[in-house]
């Protein structure tokens, strides 16, 4: 059974790919990341439900009138729920909690209270967020050049055809394809439905970066153990 030629159909593939790469760049640019309130500032909200929870849907519709930018709502657990929204001032955060006091939870007890427990309230201001986003951008610099030392390192014995530190800007350039068409893919989906990114988005690039620098090192691997071959 014949196998696919993939290498005989590399300027395919290599289309696709760069095409991929220049597209995810150009809405990068257009466009960027729709940042969350991680980078620009904000507040997490934490909440406990004396009953039934409302739906995110639910509690999304009854927080309309105080019109929060950028809110998100996280079920957690089986009665909590935290929200993230980026206004950081108290008359907000009563203003939310007196919102989620209106669901009423305690439907079969009439004198009971319906009522919301709060857990938590963390504000972040624009200037930490700006520190966690400048944080986040020097930690894939530095990640980055510390690939390429290793794989240089790793790979000084085998100095031609090929030298050692090309091997490390190569898998450098292999991250870059890989996380570049991610940021691209995001950088639309923030455009097209407001999808915003935070300190997870940054876990998930290390998490490719790992990844993409596995793939990378298997196949220089196996170079390394064919370029004595080509030299017999």
């Amino acid at each position: 059974k014949r196998m696919y030629q993939i290498i005989a159909k590399n300027k395919i593939w290599l289309s696709i790919s760069g095409l991929l790469v220049a597209a995810s760049i150009v809405m990068m640019v257009a466009w960027g990341l729709k940042l969350g309130i991680d980078f620009t500032g904000g507040s997490l909200l934490e909440v406990k439900f004396n009953g039934n929870r409302p739906t995110v849907t639910e509690v999304e519709t009854k927080l309309a009138d105080v019109k929060l930018q950028s809110l998100t709502v996280q079920p957690v657990e089986e009665a909590g729920m935290i929200l993230r929204f980026q206004q950081t001032s108290e008359d907000v955060h009563q203003s939310v909690l007196k919102k989620l006091h209106e669901f009423n939870t305690a439907t079969d007890d009439k004198n009971s209270q319906a009522s919301v427990e709060e857990l938590r309230f963390e504000s972040v201001g624009p200037s930490i967020g700006r520190q966690l986003r400048s944080n986040a951008i020097t930690s894939l610099i530095i990640i980055a050049l510390l690939i390429i030392a290793y794989i240089a390192w790793t790979f000084r014995k085998v100095s031609r055809p090929v030298a050692a530190w090309k091997y490390g800007m190569a898998g450098v350039i292999a991250i870059f394809h890989d996380v570049v068409i991610v940021v691209g893919a995001f950088s639309l989906l923030g455009h097209l439905y407001g999808i915003e990114v935070g300190t997870p988005f940054v876990a998930a690039l290390l998490t490719i970066f790992g990844y993409s620098i596995n793939d990378t090192i298997v196949v220089f691997d196996r170079i390394r153990e064919n370029l004595p071959k080509s030299h017999q």
